[in-house]
């Protein structure tokens, strides 16, 4: 391994969706890699088996895509280190699992597992009482000659400390006696997580690790055996806690209790990938000497640097998610935001005579989420019961009367225009307005209440009444003038 070229890996477990901490790691792991010129490789960690879910490995290769997380070796890329997926790689790992033996940092342990659960059940927290740890030669020899189910375990110092240097945290130091030897090679033959990455990253010539602080105190046993083998230790960099906030406002590790954790359910709520990918980024890390807050990639290649990386932990903040995500869809094009909505609201209002482009142009520069589209929408879907409290209104000045008699005078002249758009039927408007005396916001919220039959709307009275086309418009008007006729 060579300091004179950076490479990083992302290294995940298909065993469910992206959550937004492997997908930071991967951002920052790309980030490190492509701002220095160096390598980024993608590596498949599956040696658990029995946690393995079908088609996460998809989900996790699309991921990478969706947000432009190119990778140089890995799935689907190849490269000279392959294969990339763990489980491919499996007789890679007895040969240096064995060379650990021989060097006296590991040793065959013939435990079985009804003795291991005994001392489990005994004390939960005690781990494993190295009952194998000092077997003599021979024994070794002779119960493996016989066959004898085993695992290879790490021999960890039982005195002394073991320290690492981490790029963001510092020194790092925990004492031997305070960690297990723990399973490099099960009985099945596969690696354990713990040893598997450490031979893969040696030969895959990785450089530095990128990965979440919960790693803090895993690292000293992967250090030591990077010193076992005699190869030099890889550059650590562990990222601050991502933490949610709950509804009370208690702040604590994310989870599914603070809502979509995955990039895939973030995607289903109508987030756009840009948006997270700017979001995330600045989750632990911010630019050197500068406020800025929105990034392309290619900007955050340029920013980056890991002396921006924060050691505290950082909140993840739908309030600001929701901020981001709406500034990235204002800058969709007209046509591709309607595009992507467009199947929302025709099954929401599939009622025709409904112009529905309209109703996606009032939507654009309203919406938060992608998903907001057809939440926003129920007033046109229906015609929502009357809220007659809503005709009365301080600031135009309106009262269930006087929007009465508006609606009475105004709807002759909307039944005779033949030109039913927005410009046109605001001109119709004012000038009733002008001539009647009438405020013109007074005459705008009564025919708007009249229409949309709620008082918070996207887009004004003649907005949506381009929306609504002429017919549901005028339908809607004549219900308001006998419904509040029937209130007088």
């Amino acid at each position: 391994m060579s300091d004179d070229k950076i490479v990083t890996r992302f290294a995940p477990s298909p065993t469910g969706f992206m959550h937004i901490g492997n997908l930071r790691t991967a951002l920052y792991s790309w980030l490190l890699a492509r701002a220095n010129g160096g390598r980024f490789i993608v590596r498949i960690e599956d040696t658990d088996q029995v946690r393995l879910v079908e088609g996460a490995v998809e989900v996790i290769l699309q991921t990478l895509k969706q947000t432009g997380l190119d990778y140089d070796e890995g799935p689907e890329v190849g490269g000279e280190h392959g294969p990339y997926v763990q489980s491919e790689r499996k007789e890679i790992y007895k040969k240096y699992a064995e060379e650990l033996v021989a060097k006296g940092a590991a040793y065959y342990c013939f435990c079985t597992p009804e003795r291991l659960q005994q001392l489990h059940e005994a004390d939960s927290l005690g781990g494993y009482d190295r009952h194998c740890r000092n077997l003599l030669a021979d024994e070794v020899a002779a119960r493996l000659a016989a066959g004898e189910p085993y695992v290879i375990r790490q021999k960890i110092p039982l005195e002394g400390v073991t320290s690492y240097q981490d790029e963001v945290f510092g020194e790092i130091s925990m004492e031997n006696k305070e960690m297990q030897d723990q399973i490099l090679l099960k009985a099945d033959g596969y690696p354990t997580y713990n040893f598997a990455h450490v031979v893969d990253d040696y030969l895959m010539g990785v450089t530095h690790v990128v990965r979440g602080s919960e790693y803090l105190t895993s690292t000293p046993k992967y250090v030591l055996l990077y010193d076992a083998f005699g190869w030099p230790r890889p550059h650590y960099v562990h990222l601050p806690l991502l933490m949610g906030r709950g509804e009370d406002g208690s702040i604590s590790k994310l989870s599914k209790r603070h809502g979509a954790v995955s990039f895939q359910d973030l995607l289903q709520a109508g987030y756009l990938p840009e948006a997270i990918v700017n979001y995330i980024a600045l989750l632990g890390w911010c630019p050197k000497d500068s406020n800025q807050e929105f990034f392309t990639l290619p900007e955050l290649c340029q920013a980056f640097s890991l002396d921006g990386v924060s050691k505290s932990p950082s909140v993840f903040d739908y309030g600001k998610l929701n901020w981001f995500n709406s500034e990235y869809i204002k800058q969709l094009p007209p046509a591709e935001f309607a595009g992507r909505v467009m199947p929302q609201l025709k099954a929401k209002c599939p009622a025709d005579g409904l112009n529905l482009p309209k109703l996606a142009q009032l939507l654009h520069t309203r919406v938060n989420t992608l998903g907001e589209a057809a939440e926003m929408v129920d007033f046109v879907a229906e015609r929502l019961p009357l809220e007659l409290a809503n005709y009365t209104n301080k600031k135009n000045k309106t009262t269930p009367e006087l929007c009465l008699t508006i609606l009475r005078q105004v709807a002759p002249r909307l039944a005779a225009c033949a030109d039913w758009q927005n410009d046109t039927l605001f001109s119709l408007l004012k000038d009733y307005a002008a001539e009647s005396g009438n405020k013109a916001g007074a005459v705008m919220w009564a025919v708007r209440l009249a229409v949309a039959r709620q008082a918070v709307t996207p887009g004004g009275a003649t907005e949506l009444m381009e929306v609504f086309g002429q017919a549901e418009s005028l339908a809607r008007i004549e219900l308001a003038i006998s419904e509040l006729a029937n209130h007088q």
